[in-house]
């Protein structure tokens, strides 16, 4: 028989039990949602196939290495052919997070964290192949400029593999592999690593700052718009290099020894901005247009002749770029000096009306020049995207 007080009490057992249900359920929520929160840069990918290849137009990662190669004496068409096709099926699989084939340690396969990877081709490569038939209208070794300070160790290449991710671990594996099956075609000329913030630092669309300080690439088109399409993907020419695009890329030594000297109103005129919040000197937001126009009383211009962000206004219509800039930082020497930097990447359709115009006014004037060096140069043209079962580059090595 049951009581009222048997029943009340079954009950209330029944109760405690569910609420102790209830509570064991938000914690594995919890607990699952915790774990979530925790390997979501490791979840997160970007996409291979497309009308271009990946890592050009995307937000910043947080680690980066720009891998020159020279390819070996004997390489042809045929062999960079297969060249092309052991590291696009490499590339498909670092982006999903997989092992490369006969991966010798498929266990840091553990998450895609934004990989990316590109490959772009030198003006030496299509001399030493005899396909400058096959070069892009406006690309060719950058000219002499009397800024740079160039050493080879930072310069030139035949291919370029340029990768990027949210993870260094992830980077040091996706290097490994693209190196190792690269050797049979090419050797190293050189591996450049930098780095921006780490996910969750910058709100996406957010302009990062370099180790100066500043803003670095607020003037760019924005991602996903068709300004950017018109200032950096190429839609005519030879087959293999429609949906690509051209790189200029330089390695620019910073003296910060002698700039952490300067107060802060004298770095605002050199960049012709604020530090606060990147706004031009006439302006109170980064996206406000710089008035060059806007004198002080005193009749001089408020942004100076010299700023760099008058140097790099552009003359005329088209002379735009795309820079997609990482920092580096190669140590600390006795003295206590640093050698830091910018691996600094410009994309756009042209060279010849886009960045070597802009680079000739800053080699003109531009007293940034006193505080930032070239040490290193390189051009490549990235080839276009591909779709499933393609080969990057295969139109131009077929």
């Amino acid at each position: 028989m049951v009581t009222r007080r048997g029943f009340l009490g079954t009950g209330a057992a029944a109760a405690a039990s569910g609420l102790v249900g209830v509570a064991a359920g938000a914690g594995a929520t919890n607990a699952i949602a915790s774990q979530n929160l925790e390997t979501f840069v490791a979840k997160r990918e970007l996409t291979f196939h497309g009308e271009h290849q990946m890592g050009i137009e995307a937000d910043l990662q947080a680690v980066t290495n720009f891998i020159a190669l020279d390819i070996k004496p004997g390489t042809d068409k045929a062999s960079m052919l297969r060249f092309m096709s052991l590291i696009t099926d490499d590339i498909q699989r670092l982006t999903r997070g997989e092992p490369v084939l006969a991966d010798p340690a498929p266990e840091l396969a553990i998450g895609a964290a934004r990989f990316s990877a590109y490959v772009g081709f030198g003006p030496s490569l299509f001399s030493k192949l005899g396909l400058q038939a096959m070069q892009p209208e406006g690309f060719h070794e950058l000219p002499a400029f009397k800024v740079d300070r160039l050493q080879e160790q930072f310069s030139g290449g035949d291919v370029l593999i340029h990768i990027a991710a949210d993870d260094p671990i992830v980077l040091a594996h996706g290097t490994r592999g693209l190196v190792r099956d690269s050797m049979p075609f090419a050797s190293v000329r050189f591996v450049q690593s930098g780095f921006a913030h780490t996910p969750g630092m910058v709100p996406a669309g957010i302009t990062h700052r370099n180790l100066m300080g500043q803003v670095d690439g607020t003037a760019n088109p924005k991602l996903g718009t068709k300004d950017f399409d018109s200032v950096v993907w190429i839609d005519e020419g030879p087959t293999w290099i429609q949906g690509g695009t051209l790189l200029a890329f330089r390695r620019i030594a910073m003296q910060l020894d002698t700039w952490d000297q300067l107060g802060t109103p004298s770095k605002e005129e050199v960049i012709g901005r604020k530090l606060s919040n990147g706004a031009p000197l006439t302006g109170d937001k980064e996206s406000d247009t710089p008035d060059l126009a806007a004198r002080h009383p005193n009749g001089l211009t408020v942004i100076p002749e010299f700023a760099h962000i008058r140097r790099v206004a552009p003359a005329k219509d088209g002379e735009r770029i795309f820079r997609r800039p990482f920092s580096y930082d190669a140590g600390i020497s006795s003295s206590g000096s640093v050698d830091v930097g910018l691996l600094w990447a410009a994309y756009q359709r042209n060279m010849d009306q886009q960045f070597i115009p802009i680079q000739k006014r800053l080699d003109e004037l531009d007293l940034l020049n006193s505080w930032t060096v070239p040490v290193g140069s390189a051009e490549f043209a990235v080839a276009g995207g591909v779709e499933s079962g393609e080969v990057i580059a295969e139109a131009l090595f077929s």
